[in-house]
């Protein structure tokens, strides 16, 4: 992949993890494989695949299980629909066998779908990428190697629940400084919901934001340099008069 690629890869991976809302695709079971479009909440995991908590009485569910094919796109909104960067991911689609180990990741940033858990018809479904189609904008259009979005698991991915808890505990302040140097927000109410290899994502005042960091992330002692430095350059830039 040369870099020109890879930039561009990287920019549609980190859209995939920032945005937290898509439409999905499927091929309609009744209809007679005609698309058939469902707005669908995500998470992205820690390999880079898209994960959907979908009902078993919902239409595209029992797409997905007669044709597991599927497509989700993902865009950026603002006024102008035909500038803005999108995503679609084409794929295949299949519950997990492991309905525990993203639970809490996902309930992290909805919990409101805690109470989908007790009706028992909700399972988790993996999409993984077979095609990757990006716009960037203008004259800026790639289909991109999965490798841009799949990677391997990191150790960061055992160790999430441990650096989220620390930074909650311990570092409230530099949590709104980075919401300020970044986002420009001031939130009394903030919270470290997530961390990835790519960066890391807060809920401020209800609202969630996504931070980038510089260069990918694999473990902990890794992510503490990171957020030690991106700490740093808050302080710096704040004190700036």
């Amino acid at each position: 992949m040369n870099d020109e690629l890879k930039s561009v890869g990287d920019e549609a991976r980190q859209m995939l993890r920032g945005l937290r809302l898509g439409i999905l695709s499927t091929l309609s079971k009744k209809l007679g494989g005609y698309p058939f479009g469902s707005l669908t909440p995500y998470v992205v995991d820690h390999t880079g695949c898209p994960v959907i908590l979908i009902s078993t009485i919902a239409e595209h569910t029992k797409n997905i299980e007669a044709d597991p094919r599927v497509s989700l796109l993902v865009h950026e909104q603002h006024d102008d629909a035909q500038a803005n960067a999108r995503l679609t991911v084409v794929g295949q689609a299949s519950r997990m066998s492991d309905q525990d180990s993203l639970k809490e990741r996902y309930l992290r940033f909805y919990p409101n779908a805690r109470g989908y858990f007790d009706t028992h018809d909700f399972f988790f479904y993996r999409i993984t990428p077979e095609h990757v189609r990006y716009i960037g904008g203008f004259g800026k259009i790639h289909w991109l190697n999965t490798r841009s979005l799949v990677t391997e698991v990191a150790p960061i991915a055992e160790q999430e629940s441990g650096i989220l808890a620390h930074m909650n505990a311990d570092h409230q302040e530099n949590l709104r400084h980075y919401c300020q140097l970044l986002h420009g927000s001031t939130p009394a109410q903030v919270e470290m919901i997530g961390i990835d290899q790519d960066g890391f994502d807060v809920r401020a005042d209800g609202k969630m934001l996504r931070f980038t960091f510089a260069q990918l992330v694999t473990d902990a002692q890794a992510a503490r340099l990171a957020l030690v430095d991106l700490a740093r350059q808050a302080r710096e830039k704040l004190a700036t008069p």
